[in-house]
């Protein structure tokens, strides 16, 4: 094209005044290149008009784009903000099409009513509800189907990758070790230290070695293991899974004809079942040998009577109910984080919130368990 070609395709306002009616031929092509030309002549247009009737000659109009037709429509709402009568004449059916493209009621909306409007408490109270009530149904659907698929596995033991259980049972269990076994040590130390500073006050000093045995079999050594088992294997499911899930490789599975729950929740489940009683046991342990260093150096027990202490304190049933509740622990741990997992949807930020969630569903789950385990083992004894 050359440039006088070039000067001819663009836009041209020309205006003329007859008998109060301001005629405006537009001419050219109307694109959106020359829209902030033309918007700001029309800004000086209707600063020059009075009240009358503008009307608008499309004949030498030879080419609209969406931008140019939204330019149309604008100025026909300036000519009705300042009451002044508009009329578009000449319109080729090229441009009617053009110009009919844009929804006229979305352009007549004032921004505020564009805007999401923001719930107010009660609805966000209610859908907030309704969200964790699926929340729950869903995870006791999922919950309901890996039981089916634990006992399958179990009547079946062949179908199981153990390989794959054992390779999750490092992850859970000897690579979490060393972080357990300190935290275990410090807590059982915390809790010998802070007690020995009122029993000592009574000469009592000997049932420090009881107060620490019966607090981490009952209670801390359980949920302290679950606690730590959720954020570093419960938020691990969720991420293996989830990013199976967006990368499509969950998919592929159940093309290949494997079923996604025993291929990959299974040998996680089961490691976490046979690995978190174990980690348990070695917190208690690690916590009684925490506060065995505070009795001998602190207050002046012997090693024979911080052992005869704590096993005259512990019973069978203490330690049978500490493992009880880590093998429940190990399975709303397992289960909630690749439940997380297989409901992933999205890119990597799902993955990460699916992460986010496996944890605090873990335990607040976990909670939960340990709440009413406290309330029914009050009750059951032998």
């Amino acid at each position: 094209m050359t440039p006088r070609q070039q000067n001819r395709a663009k836009p041209e306002l020309a205006a003329r005044v007859e008998e109060g009616v301001t005629r405006l031929s537009l001419s050219g092509r109307l694109t959106l290149d020359d829209l902030d030309v033309m918007t700001e002549e029309m800004g000086l247009l209707f600063e020059g008009i009075g009240p009358g009737k503008l009307t608008v000659d499309l004949q030498g109009l030879d080419y609209i784009d969406s931008a140019g037709a939204l330019f149309l429509l604008r100025m026909g709402e300036e000519a009705a903000k300042r009451s002044i009568p508009f009329e578009i004449t000449n319109m080729s059916p090229k441009v009617k099409s053009v110009v009919g493209i844009i929804d006229r009621r979305a352009v007549a909306l004032p921004p505020e009513q564009n805007r999401p409007r923001s719930a107010g408490l009660v609805e966000e109270l209610g859908m907030t509800s309704a969200g964790f009530a699926g929340d729950i149904a869903r995870s006791i659907t999922f919950l309901g189907s890996l039981i089916s698929e634990v006992v399958l596995s179990l009547l079946h033991p062949s179908s199981v990758r153990w390989k794959d259980v054992l390779l999750y049972m490092k992850k859970v269990g000897v690579d979490g070790l060393p972080i357990l076994g300190l935290i275990s040590f410090l807590l059982g130390l915390i809790i010998a230290f802070m007690s020995s500073l009122q029993l000592k006050q009574f000469g009592a000093n000997a049932y420090v070695a009881s107060l620490v045995a019966i607090a981490m079999v009952r209670e801390l050594g359980p949920i302290i293991t679950a606690i730590l088992v959720a954020g570093r294997s419960g938020s691990a499911f969720a991420a293996e899974i989830g990013t199976m899930k967006v990368n499509e490789e969950v998919d592929a599975l159940v093309t290949m004809g494997f079923d996604p729950m025993r291929f990959l929740a299974i040998p996680k489940v089961f490691a976490s079942i046979l690995v978190v009683p174990l980690l348990t046991f070695f917190s208690d342990l690690f916590a009684i040998l925490g506060g065995m260093t505070v009795g001998i150096i602190g207050l002046g027990l012997t090693l024979h009577t911080y052992a005869e202490q704590t096993s005259w304190a512990l019973e069978v049933f203490d330690i049978v109910a500490g493992v009880v509740k880590s093998i429940v622990f190990a399975i709303l741990i397992a289960g909630i984080g690749c439940q997380r997992g297989f409901q992933t949807r999205g890119g990597a930020e799902s993955v990460g919130n699916s992460t986010t969630s496996a944890v605090v569903a873990g335990l607040f789950l976990i909670i939960v368990a340990d709440s009413i385990f406290a309330i029914i083992l009050n009750y059951v004894r032998w």
